[in-house]
């Protein structure tokens, strides 16, 4: 970011060797100040000399600069969901599914590949589905076993993957019930880029669901949002839980 404007990004699968693909992402960018966020963050820390921010307060900073009037945060990213309640870009609540996959990027990797489906893919012919196939495992392991189970049944795969991903509306639903949600509700995360899901949200909450061009940035520009203020004691300040 050059003052408020986003100027550049890149993204990158996170791999097996973060410190390599840290230096991959940042290449040969000059920059006056540095802030990591997310599950590898006390990582880039130690090779980069950085500061960090929680995800949960980076989403808050990232989607209110998107989104000014953001109340609520539904983030489905690859390794957990959150659901954030915010104003003025600051956390109010949240809830977490960090402990198991299910109602994440990596079940819906994981069920598209069973289906033999791309991800794309997956998500096209969950929207062209008849009906919907009930999914009784959450488990991803368990839950790929009786997909297999239902294809050798006979069942539509598109039928079994609106199955899929109603199941994990279910769980998102439940998480947004602990939390309770306002409008106006800021979808973010790579599973935003998935329509059926984005679909069965605004279907099943009767509202409208923003998400930004590229939903996988926001919790990077809530950190080089952060990065702009320093040390000065100007930026967001820290919230319970962080």
């Amino acid at each position: 970011m050059d003052g408020n404007k986003v100027i550049d990004y890149a993204i990158t699968d996170t791999g097996v060797d973060l410190p390599k693909n840290f230096q991959s992402v940042l290449g040969d960018q000059k920059y006056d100040a540095l802030v990591a966020t997310g599950y590898g963050r006390y990582l880039a820390q130690s090779h980069l000399n950085c500061r960090i921010i929680t995800e949960i307060k980076a989403y808050a900073i990232g989607a209110h600069f998107l989104f000014p009037d953001v109340r609520t945060i539904l983030d489905i990213g690859g390794q957990d969901s959150k659901v954030i309640r915010v104003h003025g870009g600051k956390v109010k609540e949240f809830e977490m599914n960090d402990k198991c996959a299910a109602g994440t990027g990596k079940f819906l990797e994981v069920m598209a590949t069973t289906l033999g489906y791309t991800l794309d893919e997956f998500s096209t012919a969950a929207a062209e589905a008849n009906e919907a196939v009930a999914i009784n495992s959450m488990c991803t392991v368990f839950a790929e076993s009786e997909v297999v189970s239902l294809i050798s049944r006979g069942e539509e795969r598109e039928n079994i993957a609106l199955g899929l991903h109603q199941s994990i509306l279910n769980r998102i639903l439940s998480l947004m019930g602990r939390t309770g949600f306002e409008d106006p509700l800021v979808f973010a995360g790579g599973v935003a880029k998935n329509g059926c899901m984005t679909m069965l949200l605004k279907k099943k909450l009767n509202m409208k669901i923003l998400s930004p061009a590229e939903p996988q940035i926001v919790g990077a520009i809530g950190a080089a949002l952060m990065a702009k203020h320093k040390d000065d004691g100007h930026g967001p300040q820290k919230t319970k839980g962080e």
